[in-house]
């Protein structure tokens, strides 16, 4: 499991970014690799990074306590 922290995400659009906490990078997660029902901007979460359509993706996200 991968950790980092909500860089923003779009409810309305269902999708958003974590910057890793490990490479400084973003990555892209959608609304459907959330087991949370919503993230809020800065939230510290753990995550799963899979192969997406278009790149690396955010899956089994949680938010976890700093």
């Amino acid at each position: 499991m991968r950790t980092g922290k909500v860089k923003f995400f779009n409810e309305e659009k269902g999708y958003g970014f974590i910057t890793d906490d490990a490479t400084g990078k973003d990555i892209f997660v959608h609304a459907t690799g959330l087991r949370v029902e919503k993230l809020e901007q800065g939230e510290s979460v753990s995550y799963e990074e899979e192969d997406g359509k278009k790149g690396k993706i955010a899956a089994q996200v949680v938010v976890i306590e700093d």
